[in-house]
């Protein structure tokens, strides 16, 4: 078995979607769009197959995305290297992205950073 994709809501799918294309290599899809709800939605795939969906509908809502809220808190990439670890952590807090740990070696062995990314969603970014 495998999770098929992930998928998020986002007020600014436009921003959402260059955001993952230009940090984190995605390749988009041209989008969809429900005329009768209003749904939007983009699907992401990056270099493993992974995929991610982005989503925005009318009347959402947007609660404080703490990092210790209950739920799913951070979605994590691998990008292949350390170097690549810190050459995008150092780019995303070039670009005004507010790093909140690494890049590090972590207790559990792990090589990572931790970003404040697109609307305030938490991005670790992984060997």
């Amino acid at each position: 078995m495998k999770i098929e994709h992930v998928a998020m809501y986002v007020n600014n799918l436009t921003e959402a979607r260059d955001f993952f294309v230009k940090y984190l290599g995605a390749v988009s899809n041209d989008g969809y769009h429900n005329k009768n709800t209003d749904f939007r939605s983009y699907f992401l795939s990056f270099d493993d197959g992974a995929r991610l969906e982005i989503m925005n509908k009318p009347s959402m809502e947007d609660a404080e995305k703490t990092l210790t809220r209950t739920g799913f808190v951070h979605v994590a990439f691998s990008v292949g290297s350390k170097e690549k670890v810190d050459e995008i952590t150092a780019i995303l807090k070039a670009d005004g992205y507010e790093v909140i740990s690494g890049p590090r070696t972590t207790g559990d062995g792990y090589y990572e950073s931790c970003v404040i990314g697109i609307e305030g969603n938490q991005i670790e970014i992984t060997i």
